[in-house]
């Protein structure tokens, strides 16, 4: 009797623990951002707008008073990345958002046939897509959505 007691135990803690590990993507993405951004998700806000060429990426400060310090860190961030993005490489999306993200593989191949542009802002930056193939700008719309979806309350559509 104590042994299928023990097994009983055993289960019920397991199943609590892995229900405590367990979390959403949004999440996920919400706690690990640091890895890859440098400036705060509670004080900063990522805004998807696409366009029929593409899309506009702007990651901005939430106050209406921005934060300077947190102005120079998306600055600095997304003028990097534009660079990155530009020669194909997508490899901080993907540490954050996995390497099968709807469109970014696409993306990858896409990046040399695109404009991809940055540009500052007085409460951020952004980095503007841009492409004629139907492919990439699909693919620039999947990206677009997908994360939206996985950055949760720390984004939104325009």
């Amino acid at each position: 009797m104590r042994h299928p007691a023990c097994l009983l135990a055993t289960a019920a803690i397991f199943a609590m623990s892995c229900a405590a590990q367990a979390q959403t993507k949004q999440e996920h993405v919400h706690g690990h951002a640091h890895q890859v951004m440098p400036f705060e998700m509670d004080k900063t806000i990522h805004v998807f707008r696409m366009t029929e060429s593409g899309g506009v990426q702007r990651v901005v400060t939430r106050s209406s008073v921005a934060d300077a310090h947190q102005v120079s860190l998306i600055q600095d961030h997304l003028k990097h990345e534009a660079k990155r993005f530009q020669s194909g490489d997508f490899g901080d999306p993907a540490k954050l958002h996995g390497a099968a993200m709807p469109g970014l593989e696409q993306m990858r191949a896409a990046a040399t046939r695109m404009s991809i542009t940055y540009r500052p802002l007085p409460n951020g930056a952004q980095i503007e897509f841009r492409a004629k193939d139907i492919r990439a700008i699909t693919a620039i719309h999947r990206w677009f959505g997908a994360q939206l979806s996985e950055h949760g309350a720390d984004a939104k559509a325009e």
